[in-house]
């Protein structure tokens, strides 16, 4: 088990990093891609090419939200540090200038997209989609991984931050996501399972008592608990065919420093322990949470909304991001509150929920909220 000097070092030599609050795991050294053009045939080949390796290996990194997009998952040693990642800097952290900022759509378009979305709810057969939106920034320097990952595990200490190769991580200006995301796809340790949902979202304030009506309001918002509930459903049903004595408790709040979220803590039991992690990645993702209800017709407006011109390439964005060892166990999270690095540009994702009785501003305002758990990290002095 590497010092946290150690694994400062493994990290600014280009480690794939899964940083959560009782344990950080570092896939360092040589890393061969899992066989596979697509995320979807990556995570059908992880068991068998896990099998051919050394004891230690993992396969890590992310698929892609569109499962039949290229998927970014590596064979490689890991290491387990405890506690969450500690980057102390190296000298002064380089202050990085910014010097042009593109909204993809701008605020406007983005409610446009989200009043298109609210008409074909109401017109029938779809009851959420997901929509999204970025901000690129291009700087005069380029962009550090490393010093971005620190800034986000030290001011989202509950959630699990993370930064995953795309590319070969050793090629020049490789592309890198890059995030603290709050919301655990699956966790997968022998026969139980536990999932972590989110859907409902309000901004936080710094004011405490506004803060506390915030959270109380989103508690008891009819629209916001029926976002929440086409998630916890859907994983149920999911997760039926896997699992047994599943177990989903009423929504409860959970805080990050940006944004309040409603959660649900679903518990279950393996049926046939031969079901690894990413099997039961390949059969929840995507979620509700980041595409919609039913997930058919939400991801057809996706593609038509956000693909059009003008529009954004998700990528690894909201996708799954984790890894898996050769018993099968695994830990995957959602990729949110993420961004995509690549020499001087930053490209930072936000997503909301849409279903009836939504308002176009208010999702504006929430996925800015959303874009601060990244931009704040960024720009940090």
């Amino acid at each position: 088990m590497p010092e946290p000097a150690a694994a400062a070092l493994a990290v600014r030599a280009g480690a794939t990093v899964f940083s959560g609050e009782k344990s950080t795991l570092l896939q360092t050294g040589p890393r061969a891609p899992v066989p596979g053009r697509s995320g979807r045939e990556q995570l059908q080949r992880v068991e068998r090419a896990l099998e051919d390796c050394p004891p230690g290996v993992v396969a890590a990194g992310a698929v892609p939200f569109d499962l039949d997009a290229p998927g970014a998952l590596r064979l490689g040693p890991a290491q387990v540090v405890p506690g969450p990642l500690h980057l102390p800097p190296l000298g002064r952290r380089r202050a990085v200038t910014v010097a042009r900022s593109r909204p993809r759509p701008a605020p406007a378009g983005y409610a446009d997209a989200v009043r298109a979305a609210l008409a074909r709810i109401e017109a029938g057969g779809l009851q959420k989609v997901v929509l999204a939106r970025t901000l690129e920034l291009d700087a005069l320097e380029e962009w550090s991984v490393p010093d971005l990952l620190g800034e986000l595990v030290a001011r989202n200490p509950a959630a699990t931050s993370l930064a995953v190769p795309l590319d070969d991580p050793a090629a020049p200006r490789a592309r890198w996501l890059v995030g603290a995301s709050p919301e655990l796809l699956l966790r997968r340790r022998g026969p139980s399972v536990l999932l972590r949902p989110l859907a409902g979202s309000a901004p936080r304030s710094p004011e405490p008592a506004e803060d506390v009506r915030r959270a109380d309001e989103l508690m008891s918002s009819d629209k916001d608990r029926r976002e929440h509930a086409f998630v916890v459903e859907a994983i149920v049903e999911a997760l039926s065919p896997f699992c047994r004595k599943i177990s989903a408790p009423e929504p409860e709040l959970l805080a990050t420093p940006a944004v309040w979220h409603l959660a649900t803590r679903i518990t279950a039991l393996l049926s046939d322990t031969s079901t690894t992690s990413v099997d039961l990645v390949a059969a929840l993702h995507p979620t509700p949470a980041v595409g919609g209800s039913p997930r058919a017709a939400a991801l057809d407006v996706i593609r038509e909304v956000e693909g059009g011109p003008g529009g954004i390439d998700r990528g690894c964005y909201a996708g799954a991001v984790g890894w898996q060892d050769g018993d099968g166990d695994g830990e995957w999270v959602v990729a949110v509150r993420c961004a995509e690095v690549a020499g001087r540009t930053l490209r930072v994702f936000a997503g909301a929920g849409i279903v009836a009785g939504s308002d176009p501003d208010a999702e504006v305002a929430e996925t800015a909220a959303k874009m601060r758990t990244v931009l704040d990290a960024a720009v940090a002095r």
